[in-house]
């Protein structure tokens, strides 16, 4: 049973999903969603999910997005890195980007619903609980790389480091 980060064997970590997450960054105004369906049912997040065969993390963080709000974003830049182990089993390598600008309209869609917050105004009561603790580094344009042991939604332990 994991329950703190150092009880996962990280060298040999091999996650059951790769998923990548988006930021949209503009104005002093982040781009968030409201997720709909699936994993992280309910909860306020940036736009992402799994990687497909044959594409990059940022192929598949510019794709979800275009899915999940019918926009493009532009001046991509990568951000960090997740790693989660779950007390079932599962395991989630997520990369993390953010942008500067978009094409086209957020809209809401089957999967998600936009939200612009202020960046000084996070709703991180309504986010996953790892969210605090690398977000202040993602908006400062710092990379960050994060270990996190879950039950569920609760967050057991975590590790953060700082490039």
């Amino acid at each position: 049973m994991f329950e703190k980060v150092d009880d996962v064997d990280w060298a040999n970590w091999n996650p059951v999903t790769v998923a990548t997450l988006m930021f949209v960054i503009k104005d002093g105004k982040i781009l968030l969603i409201h997720k709909k369906r699936g994993f992280g049912k309910g909860k306020i997040n940036g736009p992402g999910g799994k990687l497909e065969p044959g594409e990059t993390p940022e192929e598949c963080a510019v794709r979800e997005t275009r899915e999940e709000l019918l926009i493009t974003p532009l001046g991509v830049k990568f951000a960090g890195l997740l790693h989660f182990q779950f007390t079932d089993g599962n395991s989630i390598h997520g990369y993390v980007y953010t942008a500067t600008d978009f094409e086209g309209e957020p809209t809401e869609t089957d999967e998600a619903a936009p939200i612009w917050c202020s960046i000084d105004d996070l709703p991180f009561e309504r986010m996953w609980a790892d969210d605090s603790t690398w977000f202040p580094y993602l908006l400062e344009g710092r990379g960050f790389s994060g270990r996190y042991v879950f039950d569920d939604d609760r967050m057991l332990d975590a590790v953060l480091e700082l490039d």
